[in-house]
Order: C-alpha cells, then structure tokens, then sequence
C-alpha cells in the first residue's frame, strides 16, 4: 500500500524551488536567503533606481560645467568677433604671412613623423617590456607637458647648442649645427609633442588584448612579426589619435622654438612667432595668423578624428 503524501501536499520531491517557498529555514538556502516575495525590486532597470539617476539636473554640477564651457569657447569668440573681415582677404594672401604658415606646415609635419618614429618604440618598451626604473623613465618622458617651453628651449640649447653636450660633438665631427636653423624647430616641436603620442600609444598598448599576440608567437612569428603585424594593427587607433595630438601640439609650439631656433624669416619663424611679432606692431594681422591658426587646427583634428579615432 502506498503511503506517500498526494503531490497536491508534498510537491515534486526534487523542486529547487522548495527553498525559496519555505523561506527562512527551509530548502537548500538554509534561511541565508530571502524569499523572493521579499525581496526588493526595481534596481537599476526599473522603480526608484532609474527615477533618481534621470531625474532633475543636479545644478551643483551643470553650473561649473557650463562656466568652464564659456571660459573655452569665449575666447574664440572674441577672436572671431574682433577679427578684419574686410581685409582678410588681403592679408592672408601677404608673403610674409604664407611663409610663416608653410614653415609651421612643413615643420610640423616632420616633427610628427620623427615623433612617431622614436615614440611608437618607446611606449611599446614602457607598455610591455619589465626593466628596472620603468616608473622613473615614464616620469622623465612625460616630464615635457609640465616643463614649461622656454625651459625646455634652454635645455635643448644647452644640450645640443654650439658649446653644448651633444652639439660641440655634432658640429666638430659631422659638422652639424642644430641652433637658429629649420632643423633645430623639428627638434623643438618634437621635444614637446612626444608625449602626447607616448602616452596615447602606451594606453593603447596597454588596453589591447595580449592573447592575439601570444597565439601568433605560438604560431612561430618573431617578435618584429608580431609587433608588425599583430600590435600595429590593433593599436592603430591609438597611434592616429596620438599623432593628431602630436601635430597640433607642434604647429603651435612657441616657447621652445623661440629659445631654441630663433626668429628668423623662412627659415625659423613659424605662425606662432609671426603672430607674436605682429602682436607688437599690427594687432590686426596678428588677429588674421590666429584665425590660420585656428582653422588649420580645427579642420586637421575634427576630419582626422572623426574618420579614424571616433566610435561607431
């Protein structure tokens, strides 16, 4: 004779649900757990939780915004609004002007390719290479975005000047002189626009994921294989977004240049001079090389960005 409970009584012997019935001291939670009639609802989809993330706007934080979004903007605005509409024509199209601006072009854009040349393989050692002092060689590299330029034009000159360190060497064996020459603005604008791409590469490096490269050196790819054809790749993003940085930094590098390389015509004044120059004589054509300035920047960063950098 049976004498087992009706399942109308006992239930499925084997329910996993019989904890969350009973409730505390029943089931397999062992009273740890509550019941799921008791438990609170809403969280993060749904109730109380959703209503007070989207809210009123806190003004404690949306008025410091906006104020810091004037102070940006403000400033451009007043160069666009002061600026001689009716002669810009004229003036942009003056020799001195178009010197200034292809020497800031053509500088800068060697700067940048020097940049990435020695800079790629410095945040490639910092991001994956274990030395010794690695902490203290990221600190000198980014030493550069808070030297101030003109301290850095200084150390430049006496580290690669005529009687410098390195630059007595240079000019008696290979005769090479680096003050006062095109050259010696690349060297400028390199100096204080390397860490901008350093740290972008490095973040990059540092954010992509490894296991593609450990699978192509189980492969049998050597390291520069690897490096060429599996890092690159995935890091290229990083490297444009740094390089852009890199660019603009360059073409608007003022102090290291002037300490460094002087102000010359067509061989070392580059826009940012010229517009320092014009400053003390004519307020109005120093508004006009700004607002080169400005476009040229604002193009260069918006297109590139937009095509290479920006999220889909």
């Amino acid at each position: 004779m049976n004498s087992s409970p009706p399942e109308s009584e006992a239930g499925p012997p084997d329910d996993p649900r019989d904890g969350l019935r009973d409730g505390p001291g029943g089931g397999a939670d062992d009273g740890r757990r509550p019941p799921v009639h008791d438990r609170p609802r809403g969280g993060l989809r749904g109730g109380s939780g959703r209503r007070s993330v989207s809210g009123r706007l806190p003004w404690v934080l949306v008025v410091p915004a906006v104020l810091g979004l004037v102070f940006l903007v403000l400033p451009l605005v007043g160069l666009l609004v002061r600026a001689p509409w009716s002669t810009l024509p004229a003036r942009l199209t003056e020799p001195q002007v178009l010197e200034a601006l292809r020497l800031s072009l053509i500088t800068a854009t060697v700067a940048t390719v020097l940049c990435l040349l020695l800079g790629v393989p410095l945040a490639w050692l910092l991001a994956r290479v274990e030395f010794p002092g690695r902490r203290v060689v990221r600190a000198l590299v980014t030493v550069p975005l808070v030297l101030p330029p003109v301290v850095g034009g200084v150390a430049l000159l006496l580290v690669l000047g005529r009687r410098g360190l390195v630059g007595e060497w240079l000019e008696a064996g290979f005769g090479i002189t680096l003050p006062f020459t095109t050259a010696g603005v690349v060297v400028a604008e390199a100096f204080v626009a390397m860490p901008f791409l350093v740290i972008s590469v490095e973040g990059a490096l540092r954010a992509a994921d490894r296991r593609f490269e450990e699978a192509a050196a189980t492969l049998g790819a050597s390291r520069w294989t690897v490096f060429r054809r599996v890092t690159l790749p995935m890091v290229m993003p990083g490297v444009v977004a740094g390089a852009v940085l890199c660019w603009a930094r360059a073409l608007g590098e003022f102090g290291a240049t002037i300490t460094f390389a002087g102000n010359f015509p067509g061989t070392t004044r580059t826009m940012p001079l010229a517009v320092y120059l014009a400053l003390e004589t004519e307020p109005e054509a120093a508004i006009v090389l700004s607002l080169v300035l400005l476009a040229v920047s604002v193009v260069i960063l918006a297109s590139l960005r937009d095509r290479w950098v920006s999220a889909p």
